[in-house]
């Protein structure tokens, strides 16, 4: 097992890591909108989030030796299902015409306040 670390992506703010490589896959651990440099939560509304949440999903996918083309599987948090089809459309715009398996669900509460977060699974092509 490989862990993952990148400063482009925001660091842990618990007991995890920001993602592991077993097999030829990447777990990546859900990414909220938190800005990687500062720490702070970016955007207010669910179209901002979502589009940190990506960049920071892409930074991951980065540093894994992957990319948005090599996601098999993505789990979506959303804190209000009322959001959903604002969120898809930020969501596939990172995906663009490769679109992974996934899983949407509305929850309770997500860290932070935040209204998003989304984990991956992926195939890493260079190690």
């Amino acid at each position: 097992m490989k862990t993952v670390s990148t400063p482009n992506a925001p660091a842990a703010i618990g007991p995890y890591v920001q993602g592991n490589i077993v097999g030829g896959l990447l777990f990546a651990s859900g990414q909220i909108p938190l800005d990687p440099a500062t720490g702070e939560m970016v955007g207010t509304t669910i179209e901002e989030q979502t589009a940190q949440v990506m960049k920071n999903v892409g930074a991951l996918l980065e540093a894994a030796g992957s990319d948005f083309d090599h996601v098999v599987k993505t789990t979506c948090f959303l804190d209000d299902m009322g959001d959903f089809a604002a969120f898809n459309g930020v969501y596939a715009q990172a995906f663009g015409e490769h679109l992974p398996a996934r899983s949407a669900v509305e929850v309770g509460a997500l860290p932070k306040g935040a209204l998003v977060e989304v984990e991956v699974i992926a195939e890493v092509i260079a190690q």
